[in-house]
Order: C-alpha cells, then sequence, then structure tokens
C-alpha cells in the first residue's frame, strides 16, 4: 500500500509533484494560511475495473471554503482480483493509508480532514456491502467520515481522475 505515500503525485493539469507529497501538502497550508483561507482537506479514493486490472486514483482535496480548491491526484493499478466489497475496502485503506500519513501535519495547521469513502448509503447498490466495515475503519482511526452523496473527494474529484 505504499504506493499512495510514496507514488507518483500530480495537479489535475497533469503537474508533477515534485518530492514527498508532505512537503507540497506543509507548502499549500502555508500558502493557504498566507492568504487567509479557511481550508478544510478531503481525502478519498476511487476505483475503475478494466478487464483483468483494477485502477485507482487517490486524491487530496483542498477545500478553499467559500472560494473553491484544487487537488492532488496519485494513480495506480492492480492486477489483483476483487470482489466490489474488497475494492471498496481497499479504497478506503489507500484513503486511510495517506490520511494517516498526513494527519500530523493537519493537525500542526488546524486543518479540517474528512476521509471520503465513494460507497453508497443506499443498499440497493454493490458498493453498500461495505458500508459498515468501511465506516467502522475510519470512524476508529479517528477520522470524519463521509459516504454518498457526501464523499465528494471520492465519488466527484477521484471518479473522474480514475482512468
Amino acid at each position: 500500500m505504499e504506493q499512495v505515500i510514496n507514488g507518483k503525485w500530480r495537479k489535475l493539469d497533469g503537474t508533477r509533484i515534485k518530492g514527498p507529497i508532505k512537503e507540497a501538502m506543509e507548502q499549500a497550508l502555508i500558502h493557504e494560511q498566507a492568504l487567509g483561507n479557511k481550508i478544510k482537506i478531503c481525502i478519498g479514493t476511487d476505483s475503475q475495473v478494466y478487464g483483468s486490472e483494477v485502477e485507482f486514483a487517490t486524491v487530496i482535496l483542498i477545500l478553499r471554503k467559500g472560494k473553491g480548491g484544487y487537488m492532488y491526484i496519485c494513480s495506480d493499478r492492480t492486477a489483483q482480483r476483487m470482489t466490489i466489497k474488497e475494492r471498496m475496502l481497499h479504497e478506503v485503506a489507500k484513503s486511510i493509508e495517506i490520511a494517516y500519513h498526513l494527519c500530523d501535519l493537519f493537525d500542526q495547521y488546524g486543518t479540517e480532514l474528512e476521509v471520503h469513502a465513494d460507497i453508497n448509503t443506499n443498499p440497493r447498490f454493490g458498493s453498500n456491502t461495505a458500508l459498515s466495515e468501511a465506516m467502522g475503519y475510519i470512524l476508529s482511526m479517528g477520522f470524519t467520515f463521509r459516504a454518498k452523496p457526501d464523499a465528494v473527494a471520492a465519488s466527484c474529484c477521484a471518479n473522474k481522475v480514475v482512468h
């Protein structure tokens, strides 16, 4: 799972993040604070199955309250076969991994953090089979949990960049 922490992060326009993501996030927090922006960080992952491969996209969404936002993206692929429940929990694990890696930074700068799961709260959808485990996992790590339709980092942002 180290892929998310040590992976190749980029901005939405394709610009690569040079150096560790933690350094880029600290620079972003300092910059936003200097501008007087109140920000919230939302982290989420989405995936798409392509034949025998699954592509994952993890997003760190930096929301400037009342002023829009921007995101950092890390994508990777696996050939591992997974049920929908396994895939949903793998998405959550990727989000938690980066949230845990960065949470001391967010605490240091007094930044709100949410972990978003691309899991439907409606039991008629397949992803719902992972809802209780995902919620328990995220909450037990001490993070604020959001699921669809409130999980914009996963269900909107990461969903748009997973190929």
